[in-house]
């Protein structure tokens, strides 16, 4: 499953500036981001080409950090396909914890990055129902890739 990288930093100027300069000064390549804003302090979630070593890194540098495991799911860019894909979640009775998405390429395909609550016997199922309904779950060296 592939991993991303969530990082608690206080919310004060040039912090994230640290997080991205030790990233670039060990050519580690961030694929794709979120910031959330929890007053006093911020919660970075990477999505990076070498998670392992990222991690290692930025816990080396003091920064409170840990790997989660994400479900990444390509999904066509087309109007209704979240929701198709939101509606087996429930469906399956599964729980997302958290999620976000970007879009690769417009009018075509996009990555929803999901961290999910669910049993191994269950994600098996999942994974296979997925992939009947037209979903394709991408394995994590084809996320980091993109």
């Amino acid at each position: 499953m592939a991993k991303q990288i969530n990082i608690f930093i206080e919310n004060r100027p040039g912090r994230l500036e640290s997080i991205t300069g030790i990233l670039s000064e060990n050519n580690i390549n961030i694929r794709a981001f979120t910031i959330q804003d929890r007053g006093d302090f911020g919660l970075i979630k990477l999505i990076v080409d070498k998670p392992q070593q990222a991690h290692l890194i930025l816990a080396d540098r003091g920064l409170a950090c840990a790997l989660k495991d994400v479900l990444a799911i390509s999904i066509p860019d087309k109007p209704g396909n979240l929701h198709r894909l939101t509606k087996i979640l429930s469906q399956q009775n599964v729980n997302i914890v958290d999620t976000y998405g970007f879009v690769l390429e417009p009018g075509s395909k996009g990555v929803c990055c999901l961290e999910i609550q669910t049993d191994d016997d269950r994600f098996s199922r999942l994974q296979d129902l997925l992939a009947e309904e037209g979903f394709e779950i991408l394995e994590d060296q084809q996320l980091y890739e993109l």
